[in-house]
């Protein structure tokens, strides 16, 4: 993913946005911010959102919704989402949560150093993941450029055995007893 990806925060509380952005800066990455569900999902599907911080419930369009929407969809599918929450330890929302692949539910008020933490290691992770699969796609469309050439790319030659390294003895040779002494 480019340098530019940011972190979306989704929020319908104007002081909980200023929060998390105030909490979230110190990170140094790009944030946005968006007040609805719908609002969401068009920056994340405009692409180069890295990350989503989402409130759970929201007037319309609900986080759970969202992440219903974005997970049907192969390009939003992988994006690490945080629920947010302010009603409490709720099992059946934890259950839901979970089951629809989100990263994490984290209860409000937010500790910031938690969710530093957190979206440090979410977001990095998933640029890395994202980094590994464009080069396979380079690796993969090099391999078939050179197969539609007619080439066979290179095997890498097997490493010459290591001399002070002992090679396997002869099935039923025993510690101590060489061949010779089996006579």
């Amino acid at each position: 993913m480019p340098s530019d990806a940011k972190i979306l925060i989704v929020d319908d509380h104007e002081d909980t946005l200023y929060a998390l952005e105030s909490a979230l800066a110190p990170l140094g990455y790009l944030l946005a911010r968006a007040t609805s569900g719908d609002e969401a999902l068009k920056q994340v599907l405009r692409g180069r959102v890295g990350l989503l911080l989402l409130d759970v419930r929201m007037p319309g369009v609900s986080g759970l919704d969202v992440v219903r929407y974005l997970r049907r969809l192969e390009q939003t599918q992988h994006i690490p989402v945080v629920l947010l929450t302010g009603f409490g330890p709720d099992h059946e929302l934890t259950s839901t949560a979970f089951a629809l692949g989100v990263a994490d539910l984290v209860m409000k008020p937010i500790d910031p150093w938690a969710l530093r933490t957190k979206v440090r290691y979410l977001f990095d992770a998933h640029q890395r993941h994202l980094a590994l699969e464009h080069e396979v796609r380079e690796l993969r469309a090099l391999v078939k450029d050179h197969a539609e050439a007619g080439e066979h790319p290179a095997r890498p030659a097997l490493p010459h055995p290591d001399p002070h390294v002992p090679t396997q003895r002869a099935q039923g040779a025993h510690d101590g007893e060489l061949e010779q002494d089996r006579t």
